[in-house]
């Protein structure tokens, strides 16, 4: 007969390690599972609330017209007070504020840039702010989104240390592109070029699943579908040298301009009005408010949000069809948005005014190449030159606009582009905007 001895304390003590570790591992997998179902869920949820954000916004322009004027700099005012005085760290797209959170050498749980209330706080802002017309995006705060709710689960269960805390975060926000932009790929890509500049990136399979999970979530329930339509155009990358030339020094030049006036814009203002805009916040964001309103009036309209409908019109038309200052008016207002302190990213208003003046270059130069290619080239270009990002900026422009033909011509415009901002502004935007949050570093006392 088999004996039916007690366990040795050896014997007992592997057996406990072995539970003991099976637990952790169960816990990190449905801890990643539960994560990345929810920043896909949170991302559609925004996704759907923006467009009925946006239909509102239609709304307002019809029934008040003039009175948008009025409306809208009160609204920038009230929206940067309640951010200021309720949702401090939700300002601008979030992303900076990931980036800080990502690179804060501290080990200790803070909730200043990435929490719950950050998450509230940022979806309120935002969809007020597209309601009254302000020329923002959701992509961008989806990040901050996403990467708020992988810090929820920092100092639960398993993840307690800083390097569980960055992964956290920065799985949350690469899956907070993925998702937003139903594209995996984007996701990995945005993690690898803009969320790990300062800390290498390693493609933990949590990561990836995380950021996988989340894509195809946001897929399932919204569909594959493009942002800004398509064109048939057809641009081979050897015959059209100096096309992809042309647009890509035109939008690094544009992307880099808009990223040192984001960046550094108090300091082209003389002393006095530098000191009143410091003094005077609020008003300063009601002032922002009212470029935007004067920017969206002009161009009955089309300024005014994020710029869909436009932008696929002037992408899927065979020839210049935009007022010429479309683009140019879509600048000013999406820098003046950036600049009043709301809530809002870049992503979709910053591909609006490269297709803007897409239009206007291909009005300019109508032989150079086809319409439809000038204006994805300089799309492109001008999110390079804005983002300093260029793969990411290659992949998203490529999946929003399905131009899967001009891979090599975006590619090689993309990186250009990229070169050229350099120039104008040597530090990369969300990066000289994380400063603004970074934390400091933390000496323990031995």
């Amino acid at each position: 007969m088999p004996s039916h001895e007690p366990d040795t304390p050896p014997q007992k003590s592997r057996r406990i390690r072995l539970m003991d570790s099976s637990r952790d591992v169960g816990m990190h997998v449905l801890i990643w599972l539960v994560a990345a179902s929810l920043i896909g869920l949170a991302a559609v949820a925004l996704a759907l609330s923006s467009d009925y954000a946006n239909m509102g916004n239609l709304w307002l322009q019809k029934h008040l017209q003039w009175g948008m004027l009025i409306l809208v700099p009160l609204a920038f005012a009230l929206f940067a007070w309640l951010t200021q005085r309720f949702f401090p760290g939700t300002q601008g797209s979030g992303i900076p504020q990931t980036i800080a959170a990502i690179n804060d050498p501290d080990d200790a749980k803070k909730s200043n840039l990435l929490s719950i209330r950050i998450l509230i706080g940022k979806s309120i802002m935002l969809l007020g702010g597209l309601f009254v017309g302000a020329s923002i995006g959701r992509e961008g705060p989806t990040v901050q989104i996403g990467a708020s709710i992988g810090h929820f689960f920092y100092q639960r269960g398993p993840f307690k240390t800083a390097d569980y805390r960055r992964t956290l975060v920065m799985a949350g926000g690469a899956a907070g592109i993925a998702a937003a932009f139903n594209t995996p790929l984007a996701g990995i890509m945005f993690a690898m070029e803009e969320l790990s500049k300062d800390h290498p990136f390693t493609a933990h399979s949590s990561t990836l699943l995380t950021v996988i999970v989340s894509g195809l979530i946001s897929l399932s329930i919204v569909g594959n579908y493009t942002y800004f339509g398509a064109t048939s155009a057809i641009l081979p990358l050897f015959s059209h040298i100096p096309a992809i030339s042309a647009c890509a020094v035109v939008g690094g030049v544009m992307g880099g301009l808009f990223s040192l006036l984001a960046q550094k814009f108090g300091a082209f203002l003389p002393a006095r009005i530098r000191g009143f805009v410091q003094q005077h916040p609020f008003v300063f964001a009601g002032v922002c408010g009212l470029v935007v309103a004067i920017a969206g009036l002009m161009t009955d309209g089309l300024a005014f949000g994020t710029s869909y409908a436009p932008t696929r019109h002037i992408l899927e038309s065979q020839a210049s069809t935009a007022v010429w200052y479309y683009g140019f008016a879509k600048f000013l207002a999406t820098l003046a948005s950036t600049i009043s302190g709301i809530p809002g990213g870049l992503f979709a208003p910053t591909l609006s005014v490269g297709a803007g003046i897409g239009d206007t270059l291909s009005a300019l130069l109508p032989g150079m190449a086809p319409h439809g290619a000038t204006v994805i080239l300089v799309m492109v270009a001008y999110l390079s030159g804005v983002t300093r990002s260029p793969l990411t900026s290659f992949i998203i422009t490529m999946e929003m606009v399905a131009g899967q033909h001009f891979l090599l011509a975006l590619m090689a415009t993309s990186l250009l582009a990229s070169c050229v901002s350099r120039f104008i502004s040597p530090v990369p935007l969300y990066h000289a905007l994380a400063e603004r949050y970074r934390y400091p570093q933390v000496t323990h006392k031995t």
